[in-house]
């Protein structure tokens, strides 16, 4: 028996518990994806990575020494994060429209490069204003990754694959907030070269990142339909783009001033951008942020000396996101399974609901305080399912995905920036009433918004069903607009939807919604069929 026969079979027996790749995937498929997994997932989880081990090393450079060094006090923390949230906001919008248009393969390395280089720098800052100062400039170029990534991640999954694949990415989140509060625990009381615990923090976060982005310009292959990656053969490129249209997905319109009215014309622009933002914010205590770091560092014995060492404050601090990691894989497999998004978003509103409620009571035991702050964590993990749901919606129009995506994000840094400073300020710790109070009241209004999206997506499902049962087509879930365009083209031609065999004309339609029909000739990637007014 080989050394690394154990660990096949381990990894086949998980592959079959978790569904990864599905039985009847064919062996070349499997193959294709197994690359997709290795170099998009990959590189955009390790990127993501990075740039949550260099936010969260902020929180614990804090409390490890830093406000005391640079002489930090009142609402100053709070001051610095907003900081980053201005650069990261400046630059969302205007950031993944250039990456629909922009060699993705060098442009998301490059801004990591960059912020790596800027997280170097807050290890030598010596005021309060030079940090502001470095921490704008952090925000500003880590604006591509998040939505970057997760906009490339989207474009080369199929719907069945999308709720693992966004866990995982996601996951990377709260494993960047637990690697840098491990870092940092581990440098309590490193002094060496005249540099203190918490300025080798960002020194060490910076010396992971910039690696990172050497790896994604070698391997990181784009979208399916720009690639022009090496370690994709060419049968490999036309599959991974065909898969994707068989499954429902529309190659890029390109950009147009009918961009915006799609965009603005659609239900889930409006649903999915509250929702999120909801369903991220409430959350916050236990997100990352520096709600329960400042609980556990005041909180004292029976004597009155404080309870936890730096150390144990560092470590102790990343349960929140321990917990958030198998939170997120289980539901996503959960959702895959089930075919929805919406049962587990419910599940994880409830948690934040029941979590945030026992924090703003406040008057309950250390287990209670310290559960409601593991429920939060628990509750953070489906998050990413807020992203699948809409990016499943939106699977017939890449260019609105990621405006949606990158306004979701966007509007989400503008309340990070705002909420804190006025619900979360620093002197308010540990009890932060106003923020609970907040938190509690966003978590009842995402639970409300959960089936508004049902129904208008149940309503759009059966608008195609009913339209392909007129045009006499295996009906195939698409979003709003493939429904209003069908159904223009057949008031258009009289209320007639007539398929035909003998047709080779492209037309918008066919293009868009490739469809099988019985039909002797084979164009390119899909059948055509026209529509025309019955005589």
């Amino acid at each position: 028996m080989g050394v690394f026969t154990p660990l096949k079979r381990f990894l086949a027996w998980l592959d079959v518990v978790s569904g990864w790749y599905p039985a009847d995937m064919s062996m070349e498929e499997r193959n294709l994806v197994r690359k997709i997994d290795a170099m998009v997932l990959g590189y955009c989880c390790l990127a993501f990575f990075t740039k949550y081990l260099d936010i969260s090393a902020l929180n614990n450079a804090y409390v490890s020494g830093m406000q005391q060094d640079l002489g930090l006090e009142g609402n100053q923390l709070n001051y610095v994060n907003a900081v980053y949230q201005v650069g990261y906001l400046l630059f969302q919008i205007p950031s993944n429209i250039l990456i629909t248009r922009l060699p993705s393969q060098y442009y998301l390395p490059t801004a990591e490069i960059m912020w790596g280089l800027f997280t170097l720098g807050t290890a030598f800052v010596k005021s309060y204003n030079q940090l502001l100062a470095l921490r704008f400039f952090v925000g500003f170029s880590a604006t591509a990754c998040y939505v970057g990534c997760l906009h490339i991640v989207n474009c080369w999954y199929k719907k069945s694959e999308l709720g693992r694949r966004n866990a995982i990415y996601f996951s990377a989140m709260p494993l960047g907030t637990m690697i840098a509060g491990y870092i940092q625990g581990g440098l309590v009381g490193v002094t060496s070269g005249g540099l203190q615990a918490w300025q080798w923090l960002f020194i060490v976060c910076a010396i992971i990142t910039i690696p990172v982005a050497v790896i994604g310009m070698v391997f990181f292959p784009d979208v399916p339909e720009k690639t022009t990656s090496r370690w994709f053969t060419e049968k490999e490129k036309l599959m991974a783009f065909e898969r994707l249209q068989a499954d429902g997905f529309e190659r890029s319109k390109g950009l147009s001033r009918e961009l915006v009215g799609r965009v603005l014309k659609s239900w889930q622009f409006y649903t999915f951008v509250v929702m999120g933002n909801l369903f991220w914010l409430a959350p916050y205590a236990a997100a990352g942020t520096p709600p329960f770091l400042l609980w556990l560092q005041g909180l004292t014995d029976s004597s009155g000396a404080l309870k936890y060492s730096e150390t144990a404050i560092n470590n102790i601090g990343t349960a929140t996101s321990v917990v958030s990691i198998p939170a997120a894989l289980i539901t996503a497999i959960y959702s895959d399974w089930r075919q929805n998004r919406w049962e587990m978003m419910l599940f994880a509103g409830l948690l934040m609901l029941i979590g945030n409620v026992l924090l703003l009571v406040w008057n309950v035991s250390f287990g209670g305080l310290f559960a409601a702050f593991m429920l939060l964590g628990i509750a953070n993990g489906p998050g990413n399912l807020v992203v699948v749901w809409a990016a499943e919606t939106f699977a017939h129009d890449l260019e609105a995905r990621a405006i949606t995506l990158a306004t979701i994000n966007a509007t989400n840094c503008m309340l990070y920036l705002v909420i804190p400073l006025g619900a979360w300020q620093t002197q308010d710790a540990p009890r932060y009433f106003a923020g609970y109070v907040s938190s509690v009241c966003m978590s009842a209004v995402q639970l409300v918004l959960i089936p508004i999206a049902i129904i208008y997506q149940r309503r759009d499902e059966k608008k195609f069903r009913d339209l392909a049962t007129m045009a006499g087509i295996e009906p195939i879930t698409f979003g709003s607009e493939a429904s209003d365009e069908i159904e223009r083209e057949i008031k258009k031609h009289g209320g007639e939807l007539v398929v035909t065999d003998s047709v080779e004309i492209s037309n918008s339609i066919a293009a868009a919604y490739p469809v099988e029909h019985e039909s002797e000739y084979l164009h390119q990637h899909a059948k055509e069929f026209e529509m025309f007014e019955k005589a």
